[in-house]
This record gives structure tokens, C-alpha cells and sequence, in this order.
């Protein structure tokens, strides 16, 4: 049965797996709270160190069977606890890369203690080692002026400068201000253009990705707009309204899509009138040609008759330039 795909169960993700098979995620995306005393609608995000440290290791250690042998996790951490969680994850998986998401904080307030926290954490953790990475899905195309800079003959046919570089671990993307259009109610949500580089790279096509902690649901539209399956968790029934909204949104747009795309094919057919009359045309335009032709020749048959009359002093001129030559020839 596969009745728990592509559903947001709103309920603890501790409880909640038991819903899922074990083997069958691709990718485990995730982003828990971070333990930094954030009001989430409960108290999950407000524990001692070691009531923190302890839970996470309990949602690690439900989550990991549900993934398959070449899947990947990557989870979004906070510098304060992210050495001891991938000490955890390193004891069970292995880790590929520490990601840096450069969240774009303005240069402005920030503590004068300590040196302002601008960046998330992530990391990324793997199976084995045929796990799945699609690069090409994410490639960074190079812009125009580094193209030009490589126009020599040996970098003709590159793959590389074609298809565009490797992502590098340190993603700078602007975080979702309050004016922006893709912000919902949550205050720690994530850009869809990071969790999509995510999916696109770990993710199958068709392939389920798992979020124990959705939040405002962006790994959900994440997976559907890139041609994934997905299911995930989230304790506030506030949220998961939110998450449905976001969804039925996306499902909204996608019917539109679907609907204007039979309209397509009509366009050559509207076309193909003027096509039709334009064959007709030449059949008029063809007797003004004629006309020019014979007038041409009229006037053809003038100049020749002139040129008969005219006495010709020019003709020996030109004859006796031509005897000339040979004799410098020979001089030289």
C-alpha cells in the first residue's frame, strides 16, 4: 500500500513513521528546530542540551531504516549543535559535505559581544557509496563574459563550459524577507531554490523525499514542482493548513497549465491562412515582371541602335592599347 505518499501527516514524526515502510525514501530532507527557544505553536524548539541532543538522536534512528541503502539525508542545522549531530550522523552514514547557506543578513544591528551569526549549516550524508547525485541537474551555467574569455580552440566542445560549473559548498541565497512573494507564516522558512538544488540532485525522478518537520511545506512543493513524490510531518495543525494552502496553490497552477496546453497546437492552424492567400499572390505579381522585361528590351534595342549609328574612334583606340603590351612584356 502506498496510501502515505505525497501526504503531510499532521502529527509527531516519532509516531508518524511507523506509516512509512522502511527502504522506500530516496531522500531524507529535513530541517528540526534548531533548539533556540523559537515559538513553533509548542515546545519543541525550547529543551535542555541534553533533552535536545537525545530526541534528535531518537528521530535520527526512526528515520535512517525508511531510507534506501543509496539514499542520502541532508539536514539544516544551527552552528551551536551542529558538531555534535553529525558526530551522530558520522557514526551511521557518511558524511559527503558541510554545507554553508550565506543567508544575505544585511550589515546592520547583531550583537556587540560576539561576532554576528549570518549562516545556516547543512550536511550532507550518503549511504554508500553508489549513492544517487545528479550534477548535471544543478550545474551553475557560466555567464557570457567567461564564455568569451574561453572561446581559444581547446575549449571548443567542453562539456564544463557548456553545461555550466559545480554548486561549491557555500550557497549564497537571500533569505525570505516579509515582502517576498513565496513567504507563508513561519519564521524560519527556507528557500524553495535551496531544497530544489537538493532534490534535483539527490532525488530520482519519481523518486520520495521525506521531511520529518515540515513547517510551511516547502520540501513538499519542492518535490512536486521538480517531478518527486513526497511525504513528511508536522505537529502544528497551523502549519499544516498553511502547508495545504501552498499545495492546492501549486495544484491550482498546474491545472492552468494543463488546461492552455491543448490551445498550442491551434496557433500553426490560425497561421496557416496567410500562408494560403501569399500562394495566390506571385500569380498577380507575375505580369509585372514581363512588363519590366519588355521595356528593358525596348530600351535595349535604343541603346543598340545609337551605338550602330555613332561613328566607333573608340574601337582602334582599345586595339592599339592591346598591340602595345607585348612589347613591354618583352622589355621587362
Amino acid at each position: 500500500m502506498s496510501d502515505w505518499l505525497n501526504q503531510v501527516f499532521c502529527e509527531d514524526a516519532l509516531s508518524g513513521l511507523a506509516r512509512i515502510p522502511d527502504g522506500a525514501v530516496d531522500l531524507i530532507l529535513t530541517d528540526p528546530p534548531y533548539n533556540l527557544g523559537k515559538d513553533y505553536g509548542n515546545a519543541s524548539d525550547q529543551q535542555t542540551v541534553e533533552e535536545y541532543l537525545r530526541w534528535t538522536e531518537q528521530w535520527i534512528d526512526a528515520a535512517l531504516p525508511k531510507l534506501k541503502p543509496n539514499g542520502s539525508l541532508y539536514i539544516f542545522l544551527t552552528w551551536r549543535f551542529s558538531p555534535e549531530i553529525f558526530v551522530m550522523l558520522k557514526q551511521r552514514m557518511t558524511m559527503m559535505n558541510e554545507i554553508i547557506w550565506d543567508r544575505r543578513v544585511p550589515s546592520m544591528g547583531g550583537s556587540v559581544r560576539s561576532y554576528s551569526s549570518v549562516h545556516d549549516t547543512v550536511g550532507f550524508f550518503v549511504g554508500r557509496k553508489d549513492y544517487y547525485f545528479d550534477l548535471d541537474a544543478v550545474r551553475i551555467p557560466y555567464d557570457a563574459e567567461t564564455k568569451k574569455a574561453r572561446s581559444r580552440s581547446i575549449f571548443i566542445g567542453a562539456k564544463w563550459l557548456e553545461v555550466g560549473y559545480n554548486p561549491k559548498d557555500v550557497w549564497s541565497v537571500s533569505r525570505l524577507h516579509r515582502e517576498h512573494p513565496e513567504r507563508a507564516n513561519h519564521p524560519t522558512q527556507k528557500p524553495l531554490e535551496i531544497i530544489e538544488r537538493m532534490v534535483k540532485a539527490s532525488c530520482p525522478p519519481g523518486g520520495v523525499v521525506l521531511d520529518l518537520f515540515m513547517g510551511s511545506g516547502t520540501t513538499a512543493l519542492a518535490a512536486r514542482r521538480c517531478g518527486r513524490q513526497f511525504v513528511g510531518f508536522e505537529l502544528n495543525p497551523e502549519y499544516c493548513a498553511i502547508i495545504n494552502e501552498r499545495l492546492a496553490a501549486l495544484e491550482t497552477l498546474e491545472a492552468l497549465a494543463v488546461a492552455a496546453a491543448p490551445d498550442a497546437p491551434a496557433e500553426p492552424k490560425a497561421k496557416a491562412k496567410p500562408k494560403a492567400k501569399a500562394a495566390v499572390a506571385p500569380k498577380a505579381k507575375s505580369a509585372a515582371p514581363k512588363k519590366k522585361t519588355a521595356a528593358k528590351k525596348t530600351a535595349a534595342k535604343t541603346t543598340a541602335t545609337k551605338k550602330a549609328a555613332a561613328p566607333k574612334p573608340a574601337a582602334p583606340k582599345r586595339s592599339r592599347a592591346v598591340k602595345k603590351a607585348p612589347p613591354e612584356e618583352v622589355t621587362i
